[in-house]
Parts: C-alpha cells; sequence; structure tokens
C-alpha cells in the first residue's frame, strides 16, 4: 500500500502529497483559511476511493489502510487536523463498522483539540438491507458523489453546517447495486475472497465480497442490467421530469467497454421512463481489487446538488462533463 500511494505521488506531484513516515494519509496543498476541510478514510483496494479523489474540489486529506482495512485513529486525527483551516472539517465515512468507531473517536479527540467535526455516513447498497433498514446499507460508489458534492460545497465557502447538509443530501439521494462475475484476491490471505464459477453472476456482491441477494447463470448484458435497474427502482422509483446522475462502475478487471454496454442499455430504459440522465460517468470510480463486475449508482438531482456536481474539480480520477 505504501508503495502504491509513493506511486500515485510520483506520477500527480501536482495533486498528491503525503504526510508522516508511513505513507498513512494522502493530502493535497493545504487550503485557504476559512475553508470547511473536508476528509475520508478506509482500506486499500478501492482506488480510486478513497485517496483517489484528494484534490481541489474534492476531498483536503484521506487515511489509508491496509487492504480491505480501515485506518486506525492516529492518520484519521492526523488528516483532520490537516485539513483544519479553523472553519472546521467534515468526515465522509463508508457504513462499515472499522470506519465509523475510528471515525468516532477520531472526531472526539478533535473536538478536545477545538477542532468543530461533522459526519456523514454513506449507505447506498440497496443489495446489504432493505428500505426500513436503510441505515446497516454499505457505503459503495455512492461515496464518489458525496465526495464531490461536499468538497464543491466546502469550495464555495459554506460553512460547516451547510457543508454537511450538502453532503447528507447527497448520500440521501444515492442509490447503488452491483453484480458481481469473479472474486478477488486480498494479498495477505493470498486466495479468492469467495467462489464463483465461470459461468455465474451474483447480484448484490459487496465490495469486500460480502454476499448478495442472487446468483445464476451467466446472462446477456441487457437481462443484467434491467435487473440491476428494477432493484434501484423498486428502492426509489423514478419517472417523467426526475433529472438524475448515472455512475456506471468497474470493480477492477471489466473492460470500459462492456460498462458503456450497462450505460447504453441504462440510458434507453431512463428515456423511455421521462428521466433525464445529467452528468453520466462510466469508468472505474470504485473498485474492488480485480473483481469482475460493475455497479450501477443513480443520484436523484434537486436544483442544488446538480449545480454543485458540476463545479470544476480537480483530480486524476474526476472528470467535469
Amino acid at each position: 500500500m505504501d508503495e502504491v500511494v509513493a506511486g500515485m505521488c510520483l506520477a500527480y506531484p501536482d495533486v498528491y502529497a503525503v504526510d508522516g513516515e508511513t505513507a498513512r494519509i494522502l493530502r493535497r496543498t493545504r487550503a485557504a483559511k476559512g475553508k470547511v476541510g473536508v476528509v475520508s478514510g478506509g482500506g486499500f483496494g478501492h482506488i480510486p476511493v478513497f485517496a483517489g479523489y484528494v484534490g481541489d474540489g474534492l476531498l483536503d486529506a484521506c487515511a489509508v489502510g491496509d487492504v480491505f482495512a480501515s485506518p486506525d485513529m492516529n492518520p484519521m486525527l492526523e488528516a483532520v487536523r490537516f485539513a483544519d483551516t479553523g472553519a472546521g472539517v467534515l468526515c465522509i465515512v463508508g457504513n462499515y463498522g472499522g470506519d465509523r468507531m475510528n471515525f468516532d473517536m477520531t472526531c472526539e479527540m478533535a473536538e478536545m483539540e477545538d477542532i468543530a467535526t461533522a459526519r456523514v455516513i454513506v449507505s447506498d447498497d440497496v443489495a446489504s438491507a432493505g428500505p426500513d433498514e436503510a441505515e446497516k446499507r454499505r457505503g459503495v460508489a455512492g461515496l464518489v458523489y458525496v465526495f464531490k458534492i461536499a468538497g464543491a460545497a466546502a469550495k464555495a465557502g459554506m460553512d460547516l453546517a451547510a457543508t454537511t447538509a450538502a453532503a447528507q443530501k447527497a448520500s440521501n439521494a444515492c442509490r447503488s447495486i452491483g453484480v458481481a462475475m469473479s472474486s478477488c484476491t486480498v494479498p495477505q490471505a493470498g486466495k479468492p475472497t469467495f467462489e464463483i464459477g465461470d459461468m455465474e453472476i451474483e447480484i448484490g456482491m459487496g465490495i469486500h465480497g460480502e454476499p448478495g441477494v442472487w446468483r445464476g447463470p451467466l446472462q446477456p448484458v441487457d437481462a443484467v442490467t434491467d435487473t440491476l435497474l428494477d432493484h434501484l427502482d423498486r428502492d426509489r422509483p423514478l419517472g417523467q421530469g426526475d433529472r438524475v446522475s448515472v455512475l456506471v462502475n468497474g470493480l477492477g478487471a471489466t473492460p470500459v467497454e462492456e460498462l458503456f454496454l450497462i450505460y447504453r442499455r441504462l440510458h434507453k430504459r431512463m428515456s423511455n421512463a421521462g428521466v433525464e440522465i445529467v452528468h453520466p460517468m462510466v469508468g472505474n470510480y470504485a473498485t474492488s481489487m480485480e473483481m469482475a463486475g460493475a455497479s450501477v449508482t443513480i443520484m436523484k438531482l434537486d436544483g442544488e446538488l446538480e449545480q454543485l456536481l458540476s463545479v470544476p474539480a480537480d483530480c486524476p480520477f474526476w472528470r467535469n462533463l
């Protein structure tokens, strides 16, 4: 992990830098005084999530852990300290036990140092819990949208309360679901995280190999896309006049050409339903090592979210459309 971070800093020295001796914090140039800091943190293996989204109009700093392992409180607290310029710091946290626990302790320690903090927990994976237990859902590619909205709000000069409210609105607006066709291998384990047949797929698989909601034979891409969209639509129906941003995300080993096949089908279905897509994104935005598969995230927009989504941001993994 330290060597990957070193490579990122060498490739993009105008964006990324490392604090400390162990490369556990990736940061950008310190923001101007008075801007709300935006930080996140999580295990490696999901690049660009988490550390890849450090940049102008995105995250100010990010604590990184080993593959699929939460960083401990110390780099999280250092990230908060770095991001604080006097206006407080918003922590964006994926809904995983270790990340939540360590950020809870981090914010308690930061408050003792007179650094105002707030947290937004991202839980967008509809396959991991039903609507009545939405607080139990995993945070997956919806994190990308929340990073972007929070970073844009902070860049626009919003205070900590307003930046937090915008990020929470973005989190609430996101729904995601994925499909896996192969496992990945965590280096420490040295073997695939789970077993799946060469001609099988699993709908709802988590980005760490958590069980999905259905496993069956491989299907044509349009049929798989319809299944994913049907799950999302049952959770929150969309209809005539709605405006959304859509993220078709590769999990690490699926060719981008196949992601465009998914987007083609999504676009057709949504157009037929009178739903307008703005700011579409297709590519590898939240991966799971070398897992073959994809996820679909839909963020329902209002005027504020659409405006913040359009604010320019600068990092190697974000492109304004």
